[in-house]
This record gives structure tokens, sequence and C-alpha cells, in this order.
């Protein structure tokens, strides 16, 4: 699996993001490509702890979560039409020009971070070391650039 703290990758990810337009059409889920730049931003701004999720997840369902933590980094692709959580959720189409900048400057910054050491925790899946955010943060990117083709 591919990190975001990769050189190769952040460049790979800036110019899909770059080949991206206001009318560029999904191939799968519900989201306007608008909606979706803003989406992608919530788990960069989590990882980097500029934002915590207003959804409380119990230790139960933490506890379920746990078994699934490898699905955020492994090689198996992200299944498409997963709903998603109410913090991640865009109810409205936003400006693409500016919320398509916002996320290439948050790729970037995260991607700035690889030389740190003391991650917060995961909010619903715990510890995640460096690699772990790395490959998780590109995993997520990748797949809703795929679902709008590129």
């Amino acid at each position: 699996m591919k990190s975001l703290f990769e050189t190769e990758t952040i460049t790979e990810i800036e110019q899909r993001i770059l080949s991206l337009t206001p009318n560029t059409e999904r191939q799968w889920g519900t989201m306007h490509v608008s909606q979706m730049v803003k989406h992608c931003q919530v788990p960069l701004e989590i990882a980097m702890g500029k934002k915590q999720p207003k959804e409380k997840v119990g230790l139960l369902k933490k506890t379920i979560l746990k078994l699934f933590k490898s699905s955020l980094y492994n090689d198996k692709p992200i299944k498409k039409n997963l709903p998603t959580g109410k913090d991640f959720y865009i109810k409205d189409r936003v400006d693409f020009d500016s919320e398509s900048e916002k996320l290439l400057a948050l790729a970037k910054e995260f991607h700035n971070l690889k030389n740190k050491t003391d991650w917060n925790p995961h909010p619903f899946f715990g510890e995640l070391t460096k690699e772990q955010w790395g490959k998780s943060q590109y995993k997520h990117l990748d797949h809703h650039l795929k679902q709008f083709g590129v």
C-alpha cells in the first residue's frame, strides 16, 4: 500500500486532484465532486489533530471497530457505496475551486509531517503508527479519486 508520506505518492495525489473539474462525474455513489473534495479533507484534519469527530463511540463499538482496523491501511480496496459517518457527510454542494485548493493544501501539510513521531490515536480505531496513518490517508484519497475516474 502506498503512503501519503512518500514523495512520489503525494505528487501522484496532487496531479489526480488537479485533474478534477467542477463537472467531473462520479462512477458510483451519490456525492458530487465538490462534496467529495470537502469530504476528503475531514480524515486529514482528524489525523493532524485539527478536528475531532462529534460522534461519540462507546466502548463496545470501539472494540468491534478495532477488529476492522487493518482495513484502514491494508491492500484491499475500500468497498464501493459504503455508508459514511455523520461527521464525514457533506450535505450541501460547496465551491469546488476553494475546496479542492484546501484539499491540496491539507494533503501537502499531512505529507510534510512524515518525520513526526507522536501521533494522536484515531478517534474510532485507536493507536496507529505513522506508517498506518500514511497508508490510511492514501487509501481514502485513492478510493474517492477513483470514484471520480482519476
